[in-house]
């Protein structure tokens, strides 16, 4: 009887795997960078400047960091599927009243909303359950999910740019939020907590805590910062940047398209690569990658190098999040992981939302996106003092143990 359930449990988890790729692809593949398709057609239409329309982005992501602590600390109480089912539904009735929106606070207010709710509701307990699910190979099989996002991000306003030029930017807001709420609803069904197997044998103990959550979450929630700062910026701004440079409309989207399927790539490579070298390891070597790389958007001046280059930056770009999702998992304490994991990704979120903000307000300010690129990999280099910092006393903490 118990074999049987184990096997049962062995296979579930991969339906709950699939289930969460694919909750991440639409949910956040929406509120991190699908709305970069609507800078421009909110621009011409309302004659907003580009920082402002920047700006209802980033306040979608400062409610995915406010909601996802709120929401962290909910799901290590009550079922992660009743979480998921609330973020849904606001997330999908966010979107279709911002089709009807004609002002710039009702903008912040829905998308604060959408992300606080829904993109809250919809990462953190859905990742700390797919942590829950997978004892062994955790690395991979949250690279292999945060894959499903890093799809969603890239195919997300490569569809929503077509959308919007055959129907419009509110029929287009209209028709994503009618489609998040068929995908989104079904899927947070399938979102249940792993069973409590009795064996007859202890349940594997963690390892013990050799630096304590008290000084391992704020340092990691700032490192975080710093990381999310730099890659928020070729997500919101790539698509403008090309527009700008090579007088495209739409097909500005597709450099876009391509990195992130390489970050799917990079995604499922360096979760594999933590369960082999550690996770602090990994975050470190995809971290250099994206940081030394991004600024190299700025020195390209036709389509055909955007497409050569957008997929090289992708790869080590996407193993960022595994890295810090793994860590997050590695460094705390199973009871507290979803909290712990909404605590740090509340401040990857405010580093997504500054990134973005700041991309506009600079592109305002010099009618270039060069100093947007370099504050990238500044950003990108005080995370990786950070995390480098980290692993530093950590290794030292276990030779002394050892």
């Amino acid at each position: 009887m118990i074999s049987q359930r184990l096997s049962t449990h062995a296979m579930y988890r991969w339906v709950v795997l699939a289930a969460a790729g694919l909750t991440l692809g639409v949910a956040m593949g929406f509120l991190v960078n699908g709305f970069s398709a609507f800078v421009v057609p909110l621009e011409m239409y309302f004659g907003w400047p580009r920082a402002h329309i920047s700006a209802i982005n980033s306040i979608g992501l400062v409610g995915i960091a406010v909601g996802g602590i709120a929401m962290g600390f909910a799901a290590d109480r009550i079922a992660t599927r009743t979480i998921c089912l609330i973020g849904a539904i606001s997330l999908s009735f966010a979107l279709l009243l911002a089709s009807m929106s004609d002002e710039l606070w009702q903008f912040y207010a829905l998308f604060f909303i959408a992300g606080a709710i829904g993109g809250g509701g919809l990462f953190a307990p859905v990742i700390a359950l797919v942590g829950g699910w997978f004892q062994k190979g955790a690395g991979l099989a949250i690279g292999i999910a945060s894959a499903g996002q890093a799809v969603g991000q890239g195919l997300v306003p490569f569809a929503t740019g077509y959308l919007i030029e055959l129907t419009g930017w509110q029929d287009a807001l209209a028709t994503l939020g009618i489609c998040a709420a068929c995908i989104l609803i079904p899927l947070s069904l399938v979102m249940i907590e792993p069973p409590k197997l009795a064996t007859g044998t202890a349940a594997p103990q963690h390892a013990p805590q050799l630096i304590s959550p008290k000084i391992i979450l704020p340092a990691m929630s700032v490192a975080v910062l710093g990381c999310c700062t730099g890659m928020a910026v070729p997500l919101m701004h790539l698509v403008p940047l090309i527009q700008g440079v090579c007088g495209v409309g739409a097909a500005a989207g597709g450099p876009l398209l391509l990195m992130l399927v390489f970050a799917v790539g990079g995604r499922i490579f360096f979760g594999g690569l933590a369960d082999k070298i550690g996770p602090l390891r990994s975050w470190m070597a995809a971290t250099t990658w994206q940081t030394v790389l991004v600024s190299g958007f700025i020195l390209l001046g036709t389509m055909q190098a955007f497409w050569l280059f957008a997929p090289l930056y992708g790869f080590g770009y996407g193993g960022v999040m595994t890295g810090v999702l793994v860590s997050v998992r590695a460094l705390t304490p199973p009871e507290r992981r979803a909290s712990a994991t909404g605590i740090v990704l509340a401040f990857g979120w405010l580093g997504h939302a500054l990134g973005g903000w700041q991309g506009g307000f600079f592109f305002d300010l010099t009618g270039a996106y060069d100093w947007t690129y370099i504050n990238a990999a500044l950003a990108g280099t005080i995370n990786l003092f950070i995390v480098g910092t980290i692993f530093i006393v950590l290794r030292k903490r276990q030779l002394a143990t050892a």
